[in-house]
């Protein structure tokens, strides 16, 4: 007999054992009105069936079989996924308490530690949310002060754009920038210059950790985290960037702190270290530097990636769809004319604020939402959640609903409009979210969009490079990003 290697025979009873421990943990008992869903697999659960680089595709597919609340198995984890407004209104905004937690998924975790705003939960998420909502508030989110910085930095926007000349470029940098330079300005007081290397880095650690929260080795990570953990992988990479990332932002939030005056905060830092000096001792504080770290990580990621990444599906399609470009700036023209964009513009151009509502939709920037979990025994739509359900309300299922949206796969203003080209709201339109856990950046993001959107179309043309193939389809992370394309700006002045 061939003699055994000891780390071979070790590494074979702990695949071993742990086969037996997933085998008996998908045995485990359910509720008998536990939603339906396909049978999961030994092992895998339900994995082999689903889209791994797009799962928000295969939860679409699923609900035609099994209806709008239906459960898989994801490893040894179950998951109840929601699809369609009617459900997913039922339970994040009519039992909008019971559907408030977060489901603390393992990647989601590691890169949030649990504190901040978006994964933590209980009293320090409530604390944090009321402080930055009232905080962001504070510093005129909504008001003309607020929107003179948003349009400074579309100004820059528009003079990064110019020299190029109507010559092919790739915009991704230059968008990320302007949004970031945006929230920075709030948080730490100041904009970086184009040329920063602190800026590039900064941007480039927020676009790898999307990418890599979104990938089908996240997916596997959080479905056997115990097994998976000692083992390469994005989880890894996601903590090393996490790591620096983190580092960064204590080094500037320090800087702030050595020049704090309490009688005259300056920056949503300033403001939550004079909490953190009010704060009284307690077994239970909230206004720690772990709790800032996290909290100004998840405003950066929200900042940049979700907003930078809508304006970017905008330009590309309306390069794809030039008769709506050219509407858009007729309106522009008209209200506009060459002044400074404002947000009392708005409701004198339906036919813009439709356009940049139906980018949203379609766009469908955060997919699959993040993770929610419910606090409590719950019944929706007939079926039994116990307590601490891993809940997927499906943003896709929303954006897409045919009940709500005429044409739910095609870019169509109309969505948005009535028949006199009036603006009309539609109620499935939630692509923040909705109920306890909307986003909380969402006034901010409405101002961004809406200034920065039309200060470009007001300036440029955008066509496709000649020959370039325009493609509509998502790149893959938990961010929805376009693919890789190249505009050309054409100038208008």
């Amino acid at each position: 007999m061939w003699p055994l290697d000891p780390v071979i025979v070790l590494l074979f009873l702990i695949t071993f054992i742990f086969m037996v421990i997933v085998t008996y943990k998908q045995k485990e008992r359910v509720h008998p009105n536990y939603p339906p869903g396909p049978k999961p697999w030994p092992i895998v659960g339900n994995i082999p069936i689903l889209d791994v680089q797009k799962p928000y595709l295969s939860f679409q597919e699923l609900a035609k079989t099994y209806g709008p609340v239906y459960s898989i198995t994801i490893g040894v984890q179950k998951m109840v996924v929601l699809c369609g407004y009617d459900v997913v209104k039922e339970a994040l905004v009519n039992n909008a308490e019971e559907f408030s937690a977060r489901y603390n998924l393992p990647a989601f975790m590691d890169y949030s530690r649990g504190y901040g705003l978006a994964f933590s939960n209980g009293h320090n998420w409530k604390a944090m949310k009321r402080f930055t909502l009232s905080t962001l508030r504070g510093f005129g989110v909504g008001k003309k002060i607020m929107e003179d910085k948003i349009n400074e930095e579309a100004n820059c926007l528009v003079e990064t754009f110019k020299p190029y000349k109507g010559e092919p470029f790739d915009n991704a940098m230059m968008m990320n920038t302007a949004f970031c330079n945006i929230i920075v300005s709030i948080l730490f007081g100041h904009r970086f210059d184009s040329d920063d290397p602190e800026l590039e880095r900064l941007l480039i650690m927020v676009m790898d950790i999307a990418r890599l929260l979104g990938s089908p080795a996240s997916l596997l990570y959080n479905a056997y985290p115990s097994l998976l953990r000692w083992f390469p992988g994005s989880h890894k990479a996601v903590l090393k960037i996490t790591d620096e990332l983190h580092s960064i932002i204590k080094d500037m939030f320090t800087k702030l702190r050595n020049k704090l005056d309490v009688n005259d905060p300056q920056t949503f830092i300033d403001y939550f270290l004079v909490k953190q000096k009010e704060e009284k001792p307690d077994p239970e504080l909230y206004f720690h530097d772990e709790n800032l770290t996290s909290l100004v990580s998840d405003l950066l990621f929200a900042g940049i990636e979700t907003s930078a990444t809508t304006l970017r599906w905008a330009l590309l399609i309306m390069m794809k769809y030039p008769e709506i470009q050219k509407n858009v700036q007729k309106e522009i023209e008209k209200v506009i004319g060459s002044a400074e964009p404002q947000m009392t513009h708005r409701k004198h151009m339906p036919y813009t604020d439709a356009v940049i509502h139906e980018v949203q939709r379609f766009a469908n920037v955060v997919p699959t939402n993040l993770p929610h979990m419910t606090t409590q025994d719950v019944t929706l739509n007939g079926f039994f959640l116990p307590k601490g359900t891993h809940i997927m309300p499906s943003m896709t299922s929303l954006l897409r609903d045919d009940k709500y949206f005429k044409k739910p796969d095609e870019f169509y203003p109309q969505h948005f409009l009535d028949s006199d080209g009036n603006f009309v709201k539609n109620e499935a339109f939630l692509p923040f979210s909705a109920g306890k856990r909307s986003c909380a950046g969402e006034s901010l993001a409405k101002v961004q969009l809406f200034l920065v959107f039309t200060k470009l179309l007001q300036n440029f043309t955008f066509t496709a490079p000649p020959g370039a193939q325009l493609d509509l389809s998502a790149a893959v992370g938990i961010i929805s990003h376009p693919k890789k394309y190249e505009i050309c700006a054409i100038s208008r002045t």
